[in-house]
């Protein structure tokens, strides 16, 4: 079994797309309630190539099985050297260390493209989630409860973060 993590390429947003309605549908690994369509992925795969934000796919023998990605935290100028990332994968493919091996390239990029403060926002019962981001670094640093609902159950969110530098100032 041969697994590769590269960054996307248009070809591969169909799949990100499968990937991601799949979380959607599933999961509440993201708060959307319905699937979006392929011109949504194709926007964040553009939006992605024009600001330099890593967009990044995990293949198993050449199949697309994961993607990682980060964008803005915030949109306000303040908020520059902040991101928020995102990581998806198949259900077949968790339990693999693909989450763990899209996170660790995708933060690396990160630290390359000077920036300072990751967050990850996450549902606070997806214990799995949480306990791969505290295992790479980051720290629970804010918790709102029952601020979503999905699946007829109110949802935390929690927020992680992990420092990229140690720079005393911006």
């Amino acid at each position: 079994m041969s697994t590769v993590i590269r960054p996307a390429t248009v070809a591969d947003v169909a799949a990100i797309l499968t990937i991601y309605n799949d979380a959607v549908e599933t999961t509440t690994a993201s708060w959307d309630l319905a699937p979006v369509d392929y011109a949504d992925r194709l926007a964040r795969y553009e939006a992605a190539q024009a600001n330099g934000w890593p967009l990044l796919v995990a293949e198993i023998d050449g199949t697309v099985v994961g993607f990682a990605s980060y964008g803005p935290f915030r949109t306000k100028d303040g908020y520059a050297r902040t991101m928020e990332h995102s990581v998806y994968l198949d259900a077949a493919a968790r339990g693999r260390g693909l989450g763990r091996a899209l996170m660790v390239e995708l933060i690396e990029r990160a630290r390359a493209n000077g920036v300072h403060a990751l967050i990850g926002g996450i549902d606070g019962a997806n214990e799995v989630s949480v306990r791969l981001h505290e295992s790479l670094g980051f720290a629970e640093v804010g918790r709102l409860p029952q601020v979503g609902a999905k699946f007829g159950r109110w949802l935390d969110l929690v927020f992680l973060e992990l420092l990229l530098d140690d720079a005393a100032t911006p």
